[in-house]
């Protein structure tokens, strides 16, 4: 069997804020811990914030006493700076919702929280996961599309995905999928 044979079939769901639609939610398959735990590139988002940011990763570690929950840390460059910059922050499991988490920022960021939910994910071209994020008192609610090669996935899985996102047949989410824009990577 070869090693394309041996990888799952991706699944993929609406956000819950906006599944009516429970055979959408009941089909979905969540990656494990294992899966997402480690460093994701932001190769597209709706995000306006990485516009004008570039080499933008996540970095989740499984947290010392909670389980199932990360740190995170995001890294990031302005287009016109060298300087790293990074945000902190601690993710917890929703209990309710399987593969969502809710977000409160570190240091000077405490007063800051999100909660975001992965819609799919697949191991295909190294491993990539779409996750929605819900609105906050600084963004507006949008989608990520993470993965772990630096040169992003091939344009077979992002059309895959594309589709596969189109086929839940929710407007608002739809939206999400058009306005994604490619985040700049220094070897673009």
């Amino acid at each position: 069997m070869s090693e394309q044979d041996q990888q799952l079939e991706p699944s993929f769901r609406l956000p819950t804020t906006a599944s009516t639609n429970l055979a959408t939610t009941a089909a979905f398959i969540p990656p494990s811990l294992e899966f997402l735990t480690g460093t994701w590139r932001v190769c597209f988002s709706t995000l306006p914030m990485w516009k004008s940011n570039r080499n933008v990763t996540i970095t989740y570690t499984p947290h010392q006493s909670i389980t199932g929950a990360w740190d995170n840390l995001v890294k990031y460059q302005p287009l016109s700076s060298d300087k790293w910059k990074t945000v902190r922050g601690i993710e917890t499991p929703d209990r309710s919702i399987p593969a969502a988490w809710n977000w409160r920022g570190k240091g000077w960021l405490i007063i800051a929280s999100s909660h975001w939910e992965v819609l799919g994910s697949g191991d295909s071209d190294g491993g990539w996961c779409v996750i929605w994020f819900a609105k906050t008192l600084f963004t507006p609610a949008g989608v990520d599309f993470l993965c772990r090669r630096r040169e992003g996935v091939s344009d077979e899985t992002l059309s895959m995905v594309h589709t596969q996102l189109s086929k839940l047949n929710d407007e608002s989410l739809r939206l999400m999928v058009e306005g994604l824009f490619r985040v700049k990577q220094d070897d673009d």
